[in-house]
């Protein structure tokens, strides 16, 4: 049986895989984390996202979206978001704290150029997202690279819990150089 959760390092890295797994594999809990924000009128806003990079160097995570969509309006007031994940098959709650940096036009040209067709079609949706329709298909699909954006999340806090027969959490801190703390469960 694997030791992984009794130290800090365990789940550090445990956790790293876990995300990374999730952009590698469609059927991975962490590859739909919730991606959380807070509304320009103090709102909690969730949503689920498709993680699209997870890197463990620089402690940092992207996500695509349409740009014309809520969590854009709310990213450019507040540029902030939590990430969760929920990893069953480890018993692993993995809770991120991120700046988020919005990437459009020629920041994003690179990958929607490798970006397949079918997927492209959820970029460019005609009204935008979240405007009301006269019923439940009256809008269209147009990809748009200009509807493209890339969410860059710099990981500044990462909340970790091991939910086993006993529960262990640790906290991880970028200003601490992700030294790790103990928490209490």
């Amino acid at each position: 049986m694997s030791d992984w959760f009794t130290t800090q390092q365990g789940i550090w890295k445990r956790l790293w895989q876990t995300l990374g797994r999730g952009v590698a594999d469609a059927r991975h809990p962490a590859r739909l984390p919730t991606f959380a924000t807070v509304s320009p009128e103090g709102w909690p806003e969730a949503r689920t996202v498709v993680l699209r990079s997870a890197d463990s160097e620089t402690a940092a995570l992207t996500v695509h979206t349409d740009r014309q969509s809520d969590k854009i309006h709310s990213l450019k007031a507040n540029p902030r978001a939590a990430l969760h994940v929920w990893n069953k098959p480890d018993s692993l709650q993995i809770r991120l704290q991120a700046e988020v940096t919005i990437l459009t036009g020629k920041d994003t040209r690179d990958l929607w150029d490798r970006i397949p067709d079918h997927a492209r079609q959820s970029y460019g949706v005609s009204p935008p997202p979240g405007t009301p329709i006269g019923s439940d298909l009256a809008y269209s699909k147009a990809p748009d690279q200009g509807s493209f954006a890339i969410l860059a999340c710099r990981v500044i806090q990462i909340d970790a819990v091991h939910l086993g027969d006993a529960h262990r959490r640790v906290g991880f801190r970028r200003d601490d150089n992700w030294r790790g703390e103990w928490l209490s469960p």
